[in-house]
């Protein structure tokens, strides 16, 4: 068994404010697709950065694949989707330019890429179904579009990690469906080690195989037909 993610017994608090996280241990093994859920100011995010070694632990240990997470080598093996209202989705580029910014963050390159390089940011505008939109300004492409844009630039990196952060949040019903199927191939054919962070997953939940509720510490992690009724209460979790 080979491990992208440990966190052991952590607890976090931002300065002078009160904890956020307390005794969270967990496990994501490589090539699984987690979901991670609870109410807004649950820890959801402060998890995320622990995992991805925004932020340090204040008690216990947050290790990926194998070193520790504030102190990982291997930056381009993490791809990171965040809020569709982080992206700067009003910027002039377009999807093939976005695209290729990944593959330069993955090579640190300079210049231009290269012809492997130009290779991969190909077949992942085409992974997304983006391949006729390629020369477009993302500006243009309605809200699925630019998700599955960002997609792509994350797959240009050849991540070992991909995290999603409320990555359907203002998506319309069908282009839901779409991101849904995307990342069912990509879980499906390249075995990609996924956090779908969310509130809700009805887009994913045919996908999703195991679930984790966040809320200060860890409530539940296991497949969601074992969630104990009562945690299906918007009340509880929001889930």
């Amino acid at each position: 068994m080979r491990l992208a993610l440990e966190l052991d017994d952590v607890s976090f608090a931002y300065r002078h404010g009160q904890p956020v996280l307390e005794s969270v241990s967990l496990v994501v093994e490589e090539g699984e697709f987690v979901a991670v859920a609870g109410p807004n100011g649950g820890g959801k995010t402060t998890l995320v950065r622990l995992a991805l070694g925004l932020e340090r632990a204040n008690a216990g240990s947050v290790r990926l694949f194998g070193e520790p997470a504030h102190r990982f080598s291997r930056r381009s093996m993490l791809g990171y989707l965040a809020q569709r209202s982080q992206l700067g989705t009003e910027a002039p580029a377009t999807v093939r330019e976005v695209v290729s910014a990944g593959r330069l963050a993955a090579g640190g390159l300079l210049g231009p890429l290269r012809r492997r390089d130009r290779a991969i940011v190909d077949d992942a505008v085409a992974e997304v179904g983006l391949a006729g939109l390629a020369e477009t300004p993302l500006s243009r492409l309605s809200g699925g579009q630019q998700q599955r844009a960002f997609i792509a630039k994350a797959l240009a990196g050849e991540p070992g990690l991909l995290v999603l952060d409320e990555p359907t949040a203002g998506v319309d019903a069908e282009s839901q469906e779409a991101f849904a199927g995307l990342l069912a191939r990509l879980h499906r054919d390249r075995h990609v080690t996924t956090l779908y962070v969310s509130h809700e997953f009805g887009a994913v939940e045919h996908i999703v195989e195991r679930l984790v509720l966040v809320r200060g510490t860890i409530l539940f992690d296991g497949h969601p037909r074992q969630l104990p009724a009562e945690w299906h209460d918007p009340s509880h979790a929001h889930v």
